[in-house]
């Protein structure tokens, strides 16, 4: 499921009925996208065919959420299909839209508005488009790529020393591999849940990713039975997408100790008041993302039982081969 996903209309959740039978897996099959979603243990319901897609909800317990799936199956667009078409979008946004590459058959729109940003990507007739975020299979936030290259909308960090050429301008650190890659991990703000004495994993998260929510539970039967010891670094990425919920919540977790991080995110139970060095000690760990080229969340690091560093972008497809290859 997705971090930008649209509600059901509250009428319809409170009625508490079924307003569509649930997919069955031959059904989930035919859109290979929906298969790590049913796997991670939401049921799935198809709301039908507009303009070329389809649009799924799913249901994991109290979370609800709503998406569009791509032509080709592969991916998903987070959100609900407004009534613009992009004819309209073009009109109204004027110079502040950008067009992006088409991606898994669907046409991207980037729309300036000041400081702020919203992409859309349009329906297969261009009759209407869909404001929200395009995720893979593996729980890749597909636009953060797309945009990427856009100014601001990315932050920007430059990482340890920097020299300066004869032109004035500065070269920022090497992306970082390797043992460096771990040691970046290492010297973040983070939280730790677990048996002290376990192999140690590193998981870069948004605290309003819901990727990262699924991680996390994929996570919690191993941490509590001792497998491993989670370490929870948070980065606020989607700020765009939540009128700054992300930093907000990133800057609460950041203040709380470190035995106690992970419970507040987990449970919502977070103080909400930051420290004073909440935004010095958030600064840090965004860094420390920039530095490994990270653009989504979850993210996972550790160190392999060979001694080797591995590294994850997204949610596990195995936990139980992950939680094997995480080492002391």
């Amino acid at each position: 499921m997705t971090d930008a996903a649209s509600p059901l209309p509250s009428a319809a959740i409170a009625s508490g009925k079924t307003l569509h039978p649930t997919m069955t897996a031959d059904e989930i099959k035919q859109l290979p996208v929906l298969v790590h979603i049913a796997t991670a243990g939401a049921s799935l319901f198809d709301l039908g065919s507009s303009h070329g897609l389809r649009t799924i909800y799913a249901r994991n317990g109290g979370q609800v959420m709503v998406f569009e799936v791509t032509p080709d199956g592969q991916a998903t667009v987070a959100g609900l299909m407004t009534d613009i078409s992009v004819e309209q979008l073009q009109m109204m946004g004027a110079a502040d839209v950008t067009e992006l590459p088409s991606l898994h058959g669907l046409r991207g729109f980037f729309l300036h508005n000041g400081a702020h940003y919203q992409v859309f990507y349009a329906s297969p007739d261009r009759q209407r488009v869909i404001p929200g975020v395009m995720w893979d299979a593996g729980g890749k936030n597909l636009t953060q790529d797309q945009i990427a290259a856009i100014p601001g909308t990315v932050p920007t960090v430059t990482i340890g020393d920097t020299s300066a050429d004869t032109t004035g301008t500065t070269t920022a650190a090497p992306i970082l591999g390797g043992p460096a890659l771990l040691a970046v991990a290492q010297g973040t703000t983070h939280g730790s849940i677990g048996n002290p004495s376990a192999p140690e994993l590193w998981m870069f998260i948004d605290p309003q990713c819901s990727f990262s929510v699924r991680a996390m539970q994929q996570l919690e039967p191993a941490i509590a039975a001792g497998k491993v010891r989670l370490n929870l670094i948070p980065l606020s990425f989607l700020d765009a997408e939540d009128n700054g919920l992300s930093t907000r919540n990133a800057l609460s977790l950041v203040s709380e100790p470190t035995d106690r991080m992970v419970t507040a995110w987990e449970t919502g139970r977070s103080t909400g008041a930051a420290v004073p060095n909440a935004g010095a000690r958030l600064g840090a760990n965004m860094a420390a993302a920039a530095s490994i080229q990270l653009k989504g969340t979850p993210t996972f690091v550790w160190r392999k039982m060979d001694g080797t560093v591995g590294r994850l972008d997204g949610v596990p497809p195995d936990v139980n081969a992950l939680i094997a290859s995480v080492g002391s």
